[in-house]
């Protein structure tokens, strides 16, 4: 048997080789009609046709495919049991596993599935490549490779890959992981979304909180509405407020409750216009994208017209968005993301990308922002978080101390009216430092607090020129 299998591969060896000699010999019109020949009769003896699934899609190859994201969460529940060659990885969190580990196909490793009787072959393969003729550094493109026999080809594209989308939809809702996302350059990376926040702890204004949940839930529900109307399915949100109103609260109470993952944009870390779009475009679907205090973040106000003392134009107004140096020059090394393209990335053509999606900026000064950019329409809704107020504090009372009513509340109430303490400031005063304050000492600590700030905001006169000069000592 071994001396056959020798003999057949050196008839092979010889074959091809002729076959390459003889080729080159003959003219390309002869070639090419002796080549369509030849596959016709390697398609006739290879009744087998393979589907190629690719990790990144797009000109470019920066778009993250759905469908790959989809076939590898369908395998990995099937590899650990049938794949010889296994990947592990441990679990961020074992709330919704059995095990600490996630098991997925090695690269160049191949499983056999079965689906009405039919074998189906998956192959896991990678390419490594260099990302240019100067660059060293590898980029490593992987795909999945689906082998089937050519009589079942309406079978399994028909009904076998819906039925692989479909389970893959199943096994992320039921072991989905709410994910918080951070950028570097046009990758995403991101750990496990583990805040508790919900609207039932948040501290602010009841009505403004089931309004906030009524959109929402119409946002959620919009579909249909939105298709109809002819508008990509996105809503914009402006929190704006003073410091410790709540607003990251706000943000991780909003994922919770949508069950979407979090997109925490750095602007300043992103080098322009190209790499932000790069960015949005790998963002999914179901997610929340977030620009905390934009009004640090980049040169966004509202003088994009004014000049400098030099005569030279504001940088916003050349289109550079550089970040602004402490000593008033244009760091060359920062970012050069331009108004005009976090507009466009907001409500332009590339914002339609993967729909069900909201935008949220987050400023402590909104007065500080270009009108353009938090107009009605790309921040849809502007929600104020301002200071504490009684209905606010009794949500506090009601999560820190575990309490309804008691006598001081009164107090405080009048208290809250006379001054301005933000929900941060009145949850640390509410907070136990030690096992041996009770409801009472946290309560006093409170009182203390607002009369103390009520008094330092009695220390303040205006003076000829309208400005706040402090009168104390």
């Amino acid at each position: 048997m071994k001396q056959a299998w020798r003999e057949l591969g050196t008839l092979m060896a010889t074959t091809m080789f002729v076959y390459t000699v003889f080729m080159r010999l003959l003219p390309p019109p002869l070639r090419d009609r002796i080549r369509r020949h030849t596959r016709k009769i390697i398609h006739y003896l290879y009744p087998y046709i393979r589907i190629t699934f690719h990790e990144f899609t797009g000109e470019n190859y920066f778009m993250r495919s759905e469908a790959y994201t989809a076939i590898q969460t369908y395998l990995s529940q099937h590899s650990s049991k049938l794949a010889s060659r296994l990947k592990a990885e441990e679990a961020k969190s074992s709330s919704n596993t059995n095990s600490p580990l996630i098991f997925s196909m090695d690269d160049n490793e191949e499983i056999e599935d079965e689906f009405q009787g039919i074998k189906i072959k998956w192959v896991s393969n990678k390419i490594t490549q260099k990302t240019g003729s100067f660059s060293w550094h590898p980029e490593e493109k992987r795909y999945y490779k689906l082998t089937l026999h050519r009589c079942y080809r309406d079978i399994i594209i028909g009904s076998y890959l819906n039925h692989v989308l479909e389970e893959a939809r199943a096994i992320e809702m039921k072991s989905r992981e709410l994910k918080l996302y951070a950028n570097s350059k046009t990758k995403w990376s991101h750990i496990v979304f583990e805040h508790p926040a919900r609207f039932e702890t948040l501290a602010m204004d009841p009505k403004k909180k089931e309004e906030m949940v009524k959109d929402l839930v119409k946002f959620k529900k919009g579909k249909e509405y939105y298709k109809k109307v002819g508008k990509a399915w996105k809503r914009g949100y402006l929190l704006y407020g003073p410091p410790g109103t709540g607003k990251s609260t706000m943000v991780a109470a909003m994922a919770n409750f949508m069950n979407y993952d979090v997109y925490d944009l750095e602007l300043t870390a992103v080098k322009d216009n190209s790499e932000l779009r790069k960015l949005l475009i790998n963002t999914a679907s179901k997610s929340i994208i977030v620009i905390e205090d934009i009004d640090c973040s980049l040169d966004l106000t509202g003088q994009r017209k004014k000049k400098k003392k030099n005569g030279k134009s504001d940088a916003r107004e050349e289109g550079k968005g550089a970040v602004k140096r402490s000593d008033g020059e244009e760091d060359e090394k920062g970012s050069k993301v331009t108004l005009s393209g976090l507009l466009n990335i907001i409500d332009g053509i590339w914002s339609a990308c993967g729909g069900e999606k909201i935008m949220i900026f987050t400023t402590n000064f909104v007065e500080k922002l270009d009108p353009a950019l938090i107009r009605r329409g790309r921040m849809d809704k502007h929600i104020e978080l301002s200071y504490c107020r009684y209905e606010a504090f009794k949500i506090l009372a009601k999560n820190y101390l575990d309490l309804e009513y008691h006598n001081l509340f009164p107090t405080i109430e009048k208290l809250l009216e006379m001054t301005n303490m933000t929900p941060a400031d009145v949850a640390e005063n509410l907070m136990p430092k030690s096992l041996d304050e009770g409801v009472d000492t946290c309560l006093c600590n409170l009182v203390q607090a607002l009369e103390k700030s009520k008094q330092d905001s009695n220390k303040v006169e205006i003076n000829e020129k309208g400005e706040v000069q402090s009168t104390r000592e």
